[in-house]
């Protein structure tokens, strides 16, 4: 027995419409190019890519063993909401004080650092707590039970497809950011970066906040 297309179209839809809200590249866009103005465009195109390979692979291994490897070191997802939250919160924060250095305007004469692919840039920026605790509740709602292989792979091949949806869309926001940005003009830069990392930070407290609330019914059960 297989899969309607209805199904695969359901689970791809699933995944992506989950995801794109949390994941936000179009948002996240700009803080992207504040963070690479010292790298090439090759550069800044190369990391784009390995940003939407990085995610990729932390949202698949999310959604497949996610809830398994949280099950066996005993960790929940609110305390998971927790630690992460924090993690982006804290991010959000640097954002926020980093001023001329975020948005472009941070002094050419010195050399900047290299711009790792993973830290910040794939996470927490691009793949944060929020979007890996949407990709192991959807991996935990997979059918259980006896469950025909085809009808199984079918259903599985369309949650990745979402995605790959997904990381092509961070790729292709990331990857036309100087296009997007040049859209806002400097001044609008500068104030959506401001307002990305100040959004940032509201998310951080947010995931905080639902793991907080979460802890009391765990503790009285």
């Amino acid at each position: 027995m297989t899969s309607s297309f209805t199904d695969i179209l359901n689970s791809f839809l699933l995944v992506y419409a989950g995801l794109f809200p949390i994941v936000n590249p179009v948002g996240s866009a700009p803080i992207f190019l504040g963070l690479t103005r010292h790298c090439t465009v090759g550069e800044r195109h190369a990391l784009a890519g390995w940003v939407a390979v990085n995610g990729f692979i932390l949202l698949l291994c999310s959604l497949l063993v996610g809830s398994h490897v949280l099950e066996f070191f005993g960790i929940t997802l609110p305390v998971l909401r927790i630690a992460g939250g924090a993690v982006v919160t804290s991010f959000g924060w640097t954002l926020l004080q980093a001023g001329k250095e975020v948005d472009g305007a941070h002094d050419t004469t010195k050399q900047a650092a290299p711009t790792d692919a993973f830290y910040p840039l794939t996470m927490p920026l691009t793949i944060g707590p929020g979007s890996i605790s949407v990709a192991i509740t959807l991996g935990s709602q997979r059918p259980k039970g006896m469950v025909h292989l085809a009808q199984l792979a079918e259903i599985g091949g369309a949650a990745i497809a979402g995605l790959v949806a997904v990381m092509m869309t961070v790729y292709l926001c990331y990857r036309f950011a100087e296009r997007i940005v040049a859209v806002l003009g400097e001044r609008g830069t500068g104030v959506m970066v401001r307002l990305s990392a100040f959004i940032l930070l509201c998310i951080g407290i947010q995931i905080l906040w639902n793991g907080v609330s979460a802890l009391p019914g765990l503790i009285s059960h």
